[in-house]
């Protein structure tokens, strides 16, 4: 697997990501465990230590979960956890920037919900 890091965010943050979306798409599932750190840096070519920050900071949010001696372990709700996360970001972020443009350019509340109802049909 290639995966290419966007320069403007810490790649142990892009790791985490990637385990999220992991997690999302149902590679790794609930008490299932994760790969380990040389699984990880082995697949994406990076320092073990980058590995190792990234998981840490899964498991600060309650995401994954240590078995000592075992590895990472997803928790019971981590997809709920992710989940919400991301909609909050992209509540704050992506939707934020989205009706900043749509007032420089004018368009209405409708407009801008047809358009999204278009993109879904194709």
């Amino acid at each position: 697997m290639t995966i290419t890091f966007d320069d403007n965010l810490p790649i142990f943050q892009q790791v985490a990501h990637i385990i999220e979306d992991d997690i999302l798409n149902g590679t790794f599932r609930v008490d299932e465990q994760i790969l380990s750190v040389a699984q990880f840096s082995q697949l994406l070519q990076i320092n073990p230590a980058t590995v190792v920050k990234g998981i840490a900071l899964l498991v600060n949010e309650g995401i994954l979960y240590k078995k000592r001696g075992l590895g990472m372990f997803v928790s019971a709700d981590a997809k709920e956890k992710i989940q919400l996360k991301r909609r909050d970001r992209f509540y704050k972020e992506m939707l934020a920037g989205l009706l900043s443009e749509a007032d420089k350019l004018g368009l209405t509340t409708n407009e801008i919900i047809a358009m999204i109802k278009q993109m879904r049909k194709d």
